[in-house]
């Protein structure tokens, strides 16, 4: 058995693009508009790992999409938790669990899928501000 990829349902393709390439640093392996099936499916990955694909599906008839929290989390690891964060924050992007230990955060797509941000390796020494940083959502 070989993981092949995590599908997500997204609303918007160019706010997901956004922050999953942009701002995450995903690269876009393929993109797919199915005119008979009245969808686009765009496949990222990290741009040295393209086999740890996600999937996101975009479907051209309008839906609401559900709370993103039903479907658990992605998660990446970082070079810097906190130079990470900052750029996500600069970005606009809510910190939903600041990496106050120097270890783990929280982020949140367009869609409220939850992204799991860990160091490489051993924890980073805790640091301001976001060491003494309260939660801004739930993650």
């Amino acid at each position: 058995m070989k993981y092949l990829h995590t599908m997500l349902r997204i609303s918007d393709i160019d706010a997901s693009v956004a922050f999953y390439c942009t701002h995450l640093g995903l690269a876009e392996m393929g993109r797919f508009e199915i005119e008979e099936g009245r969808f686009t499916l765009l496949f990222l990955a990290p741009p040295d790992q393209p086999d740890a694909q996600i999937e996101l599906t975009y479907n051209w008839d309008a839906e609401t999409l559900g709370e993103g929290r039903n479907f658990g989390h992605l998660a990446y690891e970082v070079e810097n938790i906190y130079e990470t964060c900052q750029k996500l924050q600069n970005a606009g992007i809510v910190i939903n669990r600041p990496p106050r230990d120097g270890r783990m955060a929280f982020v949140r797509s367009p869609d409220d899928v939850s992204v799991e941000l860990l160091q490489a390796g051993a924890s980073l020494p805790p640091c301001e501000p976001w060491a003494s940083m309260k939660n801004k959502g739930h993650w």
